[in-house]
C-alpha cells in the first residue's frame, strides 16, 4: 500500500515542482530590486518546500479518505490505487494536478511577459539569481513552456481516462467507503486488456514518471555545468584508485572542476 501512496504523491508532485519552478522563473524575470536578501531566499525555500513537498504528502493523506480498499494489482503492471469513485474523490484527489498545472500555466505565461518585457534587462537580472545562468534559465523556461503544452491536458485527460465508464456513487458515510477495507483487487491482464480505456490508464500511469524524467534529463543532463559535475565525479572515483585524469581533463576543458 506504501508505493500506491508514493504513486498518488508522484502524480501531484510532478505538476508541483513544475509550479515551483514557473514561481521561480517568473520572480527573477520580474524581480525589481536586483539585490536579494537571505531572509527573501529563505522564505522563497520554504514556500516551494510546502508546494512541492506539502502539497503531495497532503494529498497522500486525503486520499485515504476515499480509497475504498488497499489496493489493486494488474497484471503486468504491479499495484495501483484503489479511489472510490464518489464525489468528495475530485477536490480531495483528482483535481490536485489539473489545479497546479492550471496555476503553473499561469505563472509560465507571466514569465513569457515579463522576460519580453524587460529582455533588455534579463542578463542582469538572471546574474543577481546565485547559481543561475543565461543557459540554465533559457533551459528552465523551455521547462516552464513544456509544462504550458502538456500539464494541463495530460491532467484532464488522466481524470477523464480513470473515471471513464465508472458510475458516479454517493457518499453514504465513513464506514460505508471504507467497508471490507483490507481487500485488495486482483485483475488479470486478459480483463485489463480488453479494454482501450482502461489499457491507456495503465501505460499511461507507468510511463509517465520516466518520460517526465527523460525530459529533464535531456534539458540538463547534458549542459556544460552536468558534464563538469560528471567529469568531477569521475575524476574522484579514479583518483581512488590510484590513477591520474587529469590530462584527459584538460582536452575535454573541464581543469575547473577537477581543481
Amino acid at each position: 500500500m506504501l508505493a500506491t501512496k508514493f504513486l498518488i504523491g508522484a502524480g501531484v508532485g510532478i505538476p508541483a515542482s513544475a509550479l515551483c519552478i514557473n514561481r521561480r522563473l517568473y520572480s527573477i524575470a520580474s524581480v525589481r530590486n536586483i539585490s536579494i536578501g537571505r531572509e527573501e531566499r529563505r522564505r522563497a525555500t520554504i514556500i516551494d518546500l510546502c508546494i512541492s513537498v506539502g502539497i503531495p504528502m497532503l494529498v497522500m493523506i486525503l486520499h485515504y479518505i476515499v480509497q475504498g480498499h488497499r489496493f489493486n494489482i494488474l497484471e503486468d503492471i504491479g499495484c495501483t490505487p484503489a479511489i472510490y469513485n464518489t464525489l468528495p474523490a475530485y477536490p480531495l484527489v483528482f483535481m490536485w494536478p489539473v489545479l497546479l498545472s492550471l496555476i503553473s500555466f499561469v505563472y509560465a505565461g507571466l514569465t513569457l511577459r515579463a522576460f519580453w518585457v524587460r529582455r533588455i534587462q534579463f542578463s542582469e537580472l538572471v546574474s543577481s539569481a546565485s547559481s543561475m545562468t543565461v543557459n540554465r534559465y533559457f533551459r528552465l523556461m523551455l521547462l516552464s513552456c513544456l509544462t504550458m503544452l502538456l500539464n494541463t491536458p495530460l491532467s484532464a485527460f488522466s481524470i477523464y481516462i480513470n473515471t471513464h465508464g465508472l458510475q458516479l456513487s454517493p457518499w453514504v458515510s465513513w464506514s460505508d467507503a471504507h467497508y471490507n477495507f483490507s481487500f485488495v483487487e486482483q485483475i488479470p491482464a486478459v480483463i485489463w486488456r480488453s479494454s482501450v480505456t482502461y489499457i491507456v490508464s495503465a501505460e499511461m500511469s507507468r510511463w509517465i514518471y520516466p518520460f517526465s524524467a527523460l525530459i529533464f534529463f535531456g534539458l540538463f543532463g547534458f549542459a556544460d555545468e552536468a558534464r563538469r559535475n560528471y567529469v568531477a565525479a569521475l575524476a574522484y572515483v579514479v583518483s581512488k584508485l590510484g590513477l591520474k585524469p587529469l590530462s584527459r581533463a584538460k582536452k575535454l576543458g573541464f581543469t575547473t572542476a577537477l581543481s
